[in-house]
């Protein structure tokens, strides 16, 4: 784990900011790498950019061929669009645009919430080729962010770092000995912590209602099944090995339960719920204040 006084590297993508830190400094040329990684896969994923490969599949129907870690990625979405029962769907873009988190961020509904569309009959996600019999408004947001983490992680172990802590504005992920105090950030006041996390060797992510929220009531969070914004729970972590697992099922916590995630996740996990209570699961590493 980075000591206190380590190297940092700074930057931002994918439309957040980025910190990497390392006990020693990052070479010029790895810098490089990195950045690029960040580009490449915004050029991929993005459905806020009109060059990315998700935005030509808006376009047209056809099959499209994307990196090698599409292929874990819809493994990811395929058992939690079972496990929710379809609240949670890579074809949540269309009804996040009619809300109004569109490419342009206009954040000016189009119309009442919209369900997503049904993944069978209109998506084949198999290994890195997705095909589509129409346009299809692909949104990863979901785990994306956590997925660019793990490559970035990728990226640092190749060059010979094995000791790092990448956060991606709060999807963090540590390697190496030691341990980072992380505070949980209070759903209401992102001045107030509700507790701690002793992070080791692991990866966290968090999700909530409070972020990216516009208009009425709006925010990120939707029911696939019902175009709607999640109403009961407003806050999650989960800890998982990877931050694309972590990232992916802080956002299923708003749709099912932990213990029900727990049947076929390794992961720990807290949920606070919008009238005030909280749930957590048993091996759960964290301290919550009183």
């Amino acid at each position: 784990m980075p000591a206190a006084d380590g190297a940092a590297f700074s930057f931002a993508g994918i439309g957040t900011q980025w910190e990497i830190t390392t006990p020693r400094p990052l070479s010029g040329p790895l810098r490089t790498a990195l950045l690029a990684t960040v580009e490449t896969f915004d050029g991929v994923w993005s459905r806020f950019r009109d060059d990315s490969r998700v935005a030509a599949m808006a376009r047209a129907a056809g099959s499209y061929t994307f990196p090698a870690e599409a292929s874990a990625l819809g493994e990811l979405y395929r058992t939690l669009y079972r496990i929710t029962g379809g609240a949670m769907t890579p074809l949540i873009g269309s009804s996040l645009e009619r809300l109004g988190y569109d490419a342009q961020y206009s954040l000016q509904p189009t119309g009442a919430p919209l369900p997503a569309p049904a993944w069978d009959g209109r998506l084949d996600w198999t290994g890195a080729t997705l095909t589509v019999n129409g346009p299809v408004v692909l949104d990863i947001g979901a785990a994306g962010k956590g997925l660019l983490v793990d490559l970035l992680a990728a990226d640092l172990t190749a060059a010979g770092h094995d000791a790092f802590l990448i956060d991606g504005s709060g999807d963090l992920l540590a390697r190496g000995p030691g341990t980072v105090c992380v505070g949980l950030e209070h759903p209401y006041n992102p001045r107030q912590a509700i507790g701690v996390v002793e992070l080791a060797g692991r990866s966290l992510c968090a999700s909530a209602a409070n972020r990216r929220v516009w208009g009425d009531g709006l925010h990120h969070v939707l029911d696939g099944t019902t175009g709607l914004p999640v109403r009961t729970a407003v806050a999650t972590w989960a800890m998982a090995e990877t931050a694309m697992v972590a990232d992916a099922l802080a956002t299923a916590l708003f749709f099912s339960p932990g213990p029900a995630l727990e049947e076929s996740f390794d992961f720990s996990w807290l949920t606070v719920f919008s009238d005030g209570s909280a749930a957590h699961s048993a091996d759960f590493e964290g301290k919550l204040f009183t």
